[in-house]
């Protein structure tokens, strides 16, 4: 029986990992700030271990096969670039390290798809290509790079493999984090949307190409893990369609966007907190599409269709949140 290390288990990533490694009789420890915060189901093959990137996990990790490094800071209202690399660079040198030290065979490393570049419908974007405006000044993808950019330069100590997952969606997303898009839509009467679109991937076609990492992914490789290219109308016609409700749909011109970005410019120059900025705003209004060819090829991945990870979204907030429209 093969043990995983996994962090970011209070996540909607880590917990569908979690729940698809002990299905299948690997011993996974899970590292949680606070154990009350894991909202998973504490199953056979499940070990909870307080602590943060920055414990002395040594203990914890002698014996251990693979590390799946999973946390990350995501928030996006952060006002420096510091407030990222703690955690997203220098929490990944500490894991790693922790890793070399116990010999560990295989670190798996769970970026983001917007440290490479986009693409167009027609040509989206590969492995191969650099990362592109306006991801190259945001300070969560600038740390992830940071952190990627490390552990490529330090592979022969234990061997690497980076995933780099799209806009995942799916169930078991307690926080909410990404579906937090779908309860912006869902039982709204009136559903207003960004210009441009992105990737949408289901959790649990992740969860499944990690696995497919921890056998085949060879050292210092790295996978783009994507599934269905949509703009925010196709996203969210789909999340009419799939619901039945009949929202009207307002489209939000990117000047306006444009315009309350430079708004939040401003509150966060006074040291306060807020979502709004400037490059957060021109990311909503560009199509950031990917290409999963080499994750399928490679790794003999599938991918579901959007629709299939709004289904699952939806059911699980239905039975966990109720959410009702506001």
């Amino acid at each position: 029986m093969k043990t995983v290390f996994v962090t970011g288990i209070t996540g909607l990533l880590g917990a569908n990992l979690v729940q698809s490694l002990t299905e299948d009789g690997f011993r996974v420890i899970g590292l949680v700030r606070n154990k009350s915060s894991y909202k998973g189901s504490l199953v056979p093959g499940l070990t909870l271990v307080e602590g943060s990137l920055f414990s002395d996990l040594t203990g914890y990790m002698k014996g251990v096969d693979v590390v799946v490094h999973a946390a990350a800071e995501t928030r996006q209202n952060l006002i420096r670039y510091q407030d990222y690399a703690d955690v997203n660079c220098n929490g990944t040198v500490m894991l790693y390290l922790t890793a070399v030290h116990c010999q560990v065979k295989k670190f798996i490393f769970v970026s983001s798809a917007n440290t490479l570049g986009y693409g167009s419908a027609d040509a989206p974007g590969n492995e191969s290509m650099p990362v592109r405006s306006p991801f190259d000044k945001s300070f969560y993808a600038k740390s992830k790079i940071e952190a990627e950019n490390y552990l490529l330069q330090n592979r022969s100590r234990t061997d690497v493999v980076i995933i780099n997952p799209t806009f995942m969606l799916g169930a078991l997303d307690s926080k909410p984090s990404s579906g937090k898009i779908i309860l912006m839509g869902w039982k709204k009467r009136i559903l207003f949307y960004p210009p441009g679109g992105k990737n949408f991937v289901h959790v649990q076609d992740v969860a499944a190409a990690i696995r497919r990492c921890m056998l085949t992914g060879k050292n210092g490789e790295r996978f783009i893990i994507a599934g269905e290219n949509l703009t925010y109308h196709e996203f969210f016609r789909k999340l009419n369609s799939l619901t039945g409700q009949k929202s009207l749909m307002i489209r939000i011109p990117g000047l306006i966007l444009l315009m309350l970005g430079g708004a939040g410019d401003m509150i966060r120059i006074l040291g306060i907190r807020c979502g709004l900025s400037s490059n957060n705003m021109k990311i909503l209004c560009v199509n950031n599409f990917y290409s999963n060819n080499k994750a399928v090829e490679g790794l003999g991945v599938s991918f579901r269709s959007a629709d299939a990870a709004i289904t699952d979204a939806i059911a699980y907030f239905s039975g966990h949140h109720q959410q009702t429209s506001k």
